[in-house]
């Protein structure tokens, strides 16, 4: 008895209670740490490595538990355990639950069903592997035909809202015949649909045919009354708002009025200029904006006035434009180099639309500063980057470095300036133009390793110049040990030694005794 109490009550003191039916598999204390983890109160991670159709929603940020209510939250916060068999472990106020947290907006006719009407078995399209039941609020699609049956049996695209909307199926507000290989004019828009859109039946079912209606010539639809005699082009002679009213636009010429056509033109159906349907009425023709809008906004309009088209493009097409190298030398902006080569686009259409038009013309409004404001206005006026640079090769550098307080002698003009001005420490690179100092010291290391300080600085011109680093300027009857005799035809290197176990050696020419004895 007594063993049989403790054993009932440690598992008391494990299991806070029973599991829901649908977790009741998982039941007995060697089941734990299926859903939990030794020590920690968390259980989303054990949670969702089962229930991977939400964890893959979540990974998509689709779904009702990728939304703003429920992301970060714990799976129990929501979704409680250990309250008994019948416990419903998945809680849903049907009344108050915000359908559009999952993605799926209800609107229209969609907001006023109940949710069994969609939530059921038979929608299911993706099946949930957990679930005991066919009861789930997951694995629904979200494509109309999803739900509702595709009444044109697979003829026409599925992307149903692009016709029809959520208030009601007919009429298909949302068709645009206008956007078909066929938009209605005239008489055919007063046609009603279903003279062209035969209703048969098809699979046994009522069907409408929408797609591959044949409409190439006039008599794929229309008896042709002359049999054939002038050809199966009817517009010829006819247009779709009237049969009776024969024109005869096929023959005429429209080089004999003042505007004769020519190149894109010669394509433009006659209504397009003509709106009024009358084809005698004079038309305003002296300026393209006369038909056409002013495609650039008024960017080159002088005086409120915007010059013609055609001094850029012709009716053979609109683009490419007559604008070439030598008009745009003519302007402010003359171009040289590498911009002779640059495509228009590059400057003149950094967003959606075409800008021809500055407030600025330097080299920053369309390239990045890459000195940002490292370099001092005097030296790069206006941020005018040809101070240093070039249009042709931008790596190529000319500066005048006497403008400066340093000016650059013997090694020193053959340097890059990047040797001098780019800093790189760990990946990083820094610039630096102003306050550089001009010690030796602040960009050559000392071998000497301080033998020549003196108050803390070094004087390399005392030796050396800068054509290169051999002491020409050393004069060793100005030190200490005066060169006579013998010592005369010695090579350096036999009195001044480098030093022995050090980190780094260097040689030494200063030394404390100068006797004889000292090396002899």
């Amino acid at each position: 008895m007594a063993v049989f109490f403790i054993a009932v009550k440690a598992f008391a003191q494990l299991s806070p209670g029973e599991l829901s039916d649908a977790h009741a598999h998982l039941e007995g204390l060697t089941n734990c740490t299926k859903c939990h983890v030794l020590g920690e109160k968390e259980t989303s991670a054990k949670c969702l490595a089962c229930h991977t159709e939400i964890k893959n929603l979540m990974d998509q940020k689709k779904g009702y538990h990728a939304s703003s209510e429920v992301a970060g939250q714990r799976c129990a916060a929501c979704h409680g355990e250990h309250y008994g068999r019948d416990f419903k472990v998945i809680r849903i106020d049907k009344d108050t639950f915000n359908h559009d947290l999952t993605g799926f907006k209800l609107e229209a006719k969609h907001a006023e069903i109940n949710c069994a009407d969609c939530h059921k078995a038979a929608l299911i399209k993706n099946k949930i592997s957990q679930k005991k039941s066919a009861e789930t609020y997951l694995g629904m699609g979200t494509e109309c035909i999803d739900c509702h049956t595709d009444v044109h049996q697979n003829t026409l695209s599925q992307n149903c809202t692009a016709c029809h909307n959520q208030e009601a199926f007919v009429p298909a507000t949302g068709f645009n015949h206008a956007a078909t290989k066929f938009p209605l004019v005239g008489k055919h828009r007063e046609v009603d649909c279903s003279k062209c859109h035969e209703k048969t039946t098809l699979n046994g079912k009522t069907f409408q045919q929408f797609a591959d209606v044949k409409f190439a010539n006039c008599t794929s639809c229309h008896e042709d009354v002359h049999n054939n005699k002038f050809g199966n082009d009817c517009r010829k002679c006819h247009d779709e708002f009237s049969f009776t009213q024969v024109k005869n636009i096929g023959a005429f010429n429209h080089n004999n009025t003042d505007y004769p056509l020519r190149g894109k033109h010669v394509a433009v159906d006659c209504k397009e200029c003509h709106t009024s349907g009358n084809h005698t009425k004079a038309l305003p023709h002296a300026n393209c904006t006369d038909c056409h809008s002013d495609f650039h906004k008024g960017q080159f309009a002088k005086n409120g006035l915007s010059p013609d088209c055609n001094s850029c493009h012709s009716v053979h097409g609109f683009s490419p434009s007559s604008f070439g190298l030598d008009r745009h030398n003519q302007t402010e902006f003359a171009l040289n180099g590498a911009h002779m080569a640059t495509p228009c686009f590059e400057c003149h259409k950094k967003g959606e639309e075409w800008n021809f038009k500055f407030e600025e013309i330097n080299c920053v409004t369309c390239h990045e500063n890459i000195h940002e404001n490292k370099i001092s206005s005097k030296f790069m006026p206006d941020f005018d980057c040809r101070t240093c640079h070039n249009e042709v090769i931008w790596s190529q550098v000319e500066f005048d470095h006497t403008k400066t307080k340093f000016n650059l002698e013997g090694k020193h003009k053959a340097a890059s300036c990047r040797d001098c001005h780019f800093n790189e420490t760990a990946g990083v690179v820094t610039q630096q133009f102003a306050g550089l100092a001009a010690d030796c010291a602040n960009c050559h290391d000392d071998i000497h390793f301080g033998q020549f300080e003196e108050l803390g600085k070094n004087d390399c011109e005392r030796c050396h110049t800068f054509n290169n680093w051999l002491p020409e300027k050393f004069n060793h009857n100005s030190a200490r040990f005066k060169i006579d005799g013998k010592h005369e035809g010695l090579e350096c290197i036999a009195c001044h030694k480098p030093t022995d176990n050090l980190i780094r050696n260097y040689i030494v020419y200063k030394f404390e005794d100068i006797t004889c004895a000292s090396c002899h």
